[in-house]
């Protein structure tokens, strides 16, 4: 029989899967290139396609992360940055101030939300970059802040038949079925490329992700000896 947890929020309240992921992008980029945030367009596609720390793989086209981030700045979960005399409007995401978060909780909630229902212990390893957690403990502590927020940001799961801990999903995209894949999105998981073009595309757009990830990061290591 299937289980499920309900989010106590409205229905408008739900954001889609687009929504998600390029809301957890912007987040998750602030953190890892800062020198590179805010976000322009192109950049924020790129890491919505990025193959590495996602689950499930994206191809969304520029005018799909478009529209998604005019939904977003409806929302008021973004906002967009246009400064004097620059040639393209760049995002910033507005979690914090939405929700009222610290950077340890939008550590946890931009790892749920890129990777899918998990365990603390594997949210800690994965949030590093984000936030450093001493311990398991620590993120534990910061779940259950998430889970305990009104409406609740974050879910916690009964463990599975034959599993030692129990896992976390993020609760914005609505309700979460605990018999389902370990993807967070349902469905949208078949918007990963199906074909071999498809799936070179999709490594192509990782690729030129990661590459502005490096530009950045080493802009930012020479910009320390001028």
């Amino acid at each position: 029989m299937t289980e499920e947890v309900s989010r106590a929020a409205t229905a408008d309240a739900v954001l889609d899967p687009f929504e998600i992921r390029v809301l957890a992008v912007l987040a998750e980029k602030e953190a890892l290139t800062p020198d590179n945030y805010p976000m322009s367009l192109n950049a924020i596609v790129n890491g919505c396609n990025q193959l590495s720390s996602r689950d499930p793989v994206m191809q969304l086209s520029e005018e799909t992360v478009q529209d998604t981030l005019q939904r977003l700045i409806e929302r008021r979960l973004v906002s967009g940055v246009s400064g004097a005399g620059a040639r393209v409007t760049k995002y910033e995401h507005r979690m914090r101030i939405k929700w009222t978060l610290e950077q340890d909780k939008v550590a946890v909630l931009t790892v749920l939300m890129l990777r899918g229902l998990q365990t603390a212990g594997e949210i800690r390893t994965r949030s590093g970059r984000l936030h450093e957690f001493r311990t398991v403990a620590d993120v534990e502590a910061t779940l259950q802040f998430l889970v305990d927020k009104y409406p609740p940001l974050v879910a916690r799961l009964e463990r599975a038949p034959g599993t030692k801990e129990p896992r976390y999903g993020q609760l914005l995209g609505g309700q979460i079925s605990v018999a389902r894949d370990d993807s967070a999105f349902g469905a949208v998981a078949t918007s990963a490329p199906a074909t071999r073009i498809g799936q070179l595309e999709a490594e192509v757009a990782a690729l030129r992700g990661e590459l502005d990830d490096l530009k950045a990061q080493f802009e930012a290591f020479r910009q320390q000896f001028q």
